[in-house]
């Protein structure tokens, strides 16, 4: 069956970004997609302003830099560490919602959702507000840019450098961590270096450390300056030579193109078109912008077997209900709890591998909270299920999910309490920008018009059985509860 135009604008905007908006619904069926991505481009192309949601006792706690820094942190009070961990703690959860925000409202749609791909590509996971703001803030800034420079940022980051212990890496005693993965995960891939490429690798990042405050520190001192061998070639390398030697393998553009290839288009890698768009990729000299621009003007980008296929994050997920239903959120918490149910929590990544995706975000326990999602909007029902009893992921809410606050665990109007054993979302959703874009629509073209600005798969759900469960006493909650209904369906969660 071949792909209409509507469906190729509705797969754009949920690979290209995190689903249409209601404004979007209105030309979906009649604008070209060219267009489309034209405009993703023109709104993405304003450096996005770095969000600091760090609070500024802690930054005052943080200001040290250099040396000095590491003797300030010394010199910290078993309070002020204390202080120190709680609220960047906090932080996170606050850094975590005010990114989400962004992927959900912000017109810099394609900017937001590359950098969730590189959210994933260079996964850390420290506990430190400040550490995690400044790498958020480069992977935004280089997300549509040159991957060297990203790679080069990146890596002197203290986020990076910290999670894998290269302040640990010194002449006479290198740490390998951080060069093992840099070739592993972020260029090379499995299987294209030996395990002399990282002792040596490993050699020239010595000396690589970072201050309290977040700052790139090199100590000449730690460093080793000997003759090393890499991937072939020999000379006194650092850390700055490594990384351009990386770039310079062929097989780097190829593994950031394969991958990108598989999370924006489909799961099986096309060899043909993966070494034409990696070719491509190398010449423009790590120009993300133009791979992006190769794959999303393609036509075979818009092919049926890629239309539909893909199984949503739990962040694009969670974000493109809230895209095209605009709402407001009176308890922001459920959202984390959501993401920590679901197994996506921003920040918190499971390894340096990032989130494996694809099939691995369904077992039956999250497709049953995924499919109940819809529902806990609309009714402003209570959820209390227990995500798995690991704090290290769960942002220090371990013991806090059983015992919110009777504010956040009352039900509305509903005249009783909960007993701090679940939450709501407690949304408000502004239906009235949603259901104006079925002004034009008949009534007996209402579900079709509706079904295909929600759905993208190849099955249609059976109108009668769809019927049964609306609720017919007006138009208006008819749109409504049909919306809602077909988003609680299995199919609603491919795009």
């Amino acid at each position: 069956m071949a792909v209409t135009n509507q469906q190729k604008n509705l797969h754009l905007l949920w690979r290209a970004g995190f689903g249409p908006s209601p404004e979007d619904l209105s030309r979906i069926d009649s604008a070209q997609p060219e267009w489309y991505f034209k405009n993703l481009v023109l709104a993405s192309a304003k450096t996005p302003a770095y969000i600091d949601v760090a609070d500024n006792e802690l930054k005052q706690l943080m200001m040290g830099t250099g040396e000095m820094g590491a003797m300030q942190k010394q010199q910290l009070s078993d309070d002020q560490k204390k202080t120190l961990r709680v609220k960047s703690r906090d932080g996170l959860k606050d850094l975590n919602l005010a990114w989400l925000e962004q992927m959900i409202n912000s017109p810099q749609q394609l900017r937001e959702k590359m950098s969730l791909f590189w959210h994933g590509h260079f996964a850390t996971r420290t506990v430190n507000i400040i550490y995690q703001q400044k790498l958020l803030d480069i992977i935004r800034t280089n997300a549509l840019g040159k991957f060297g420079d990203m790679l080069k940022e990146v890596s002197k980051s203290a986020s990076m450098i910290n999670f894998l212990n290269n302040n640990q890496n010194r002449k006479d005693h290198p740490n390998e961590n951080f060069a093992r993965e840099v070739m592993e995960l972020f260029t090379l891939g499995r299987g294209n270096y030996t395990e002399n490429d990282i002792k040596e690798s490993a050699r020239a990042f010595t000396g690589w450390g970072a201050a309290i405050d977040g700052t790139f520190i090199f100590r000449e001192r730690q460093h080793d300056n000997g003759e090393k061998t890499f991937l072939g070639r020999s000379g006194n390398f650092n850390g700055d030579d490594i990384l351009q030697i990386l770039l310079e393998q062929k097989q780097t553009a190829r593994f950031i193109t394969q991958k990108i290839y598989r999370y924006f288009v489909n799961a099986h890698a096309d060899p043909g078109k993966i070494e034409w768009l990696s070719a491509r990729f190398y010449q423009n000299n790590y120009d993300i912008q133009q791979l992006m621009t190769d794959i999303f003007t393609s036509d075979w980008f818009y092919s049926e077997k890629n239309t539909g296929t893909k199984i949503k994050s739990p962040i694009e997920l969670i974000a493109g209900i809230r895209r095209i239903l605009p709402m407001q959120i009176g308890n922001e918490a459920s959202q984390l709890l959501l993401q920590r149910l679901l197994g996506q929590i921003l920040f918190y990544p499971p390894n340096v591998a990032g989130w494996p995706g694809g099939k691995n975000w369904i077992d039956s326990s999250t497709l049953m909270m995924r499919l109940r999602i819809p529902q806990l909007i609309y009714a402003g029902d209570v959820f209390s299920m227990k995500p798995k009893d690991d704090d290290d992921q769960q942002m220090g809410m371990k013991d806090k999910d059983a015992s919110q606050n009777d504010e956040n665990n009352t039900v509305p109007n509903a005249g009783k309490r909960n007993n701090g054993k679940g939450q709501q979302i407690m949304a408000s959703i502004d239906w009235a920008k949603y259901i104006k874009q079925y002004e034009q629509v008949t009534r007996e073209n209402l579900l079709s018009s509706i079904s295909k600005n929600i759905l993208l798969t190849k099955n249609s759900i059976n109108a009668a059985t769809l019927t049964r469960y609306t609720d017919d006493t007006s138009r208006e909650n008819f749109i409504k509860t049909a919306t809602i209904q077909l988003m609680s369906t299995p199919e609603y969660q491919l795009c």
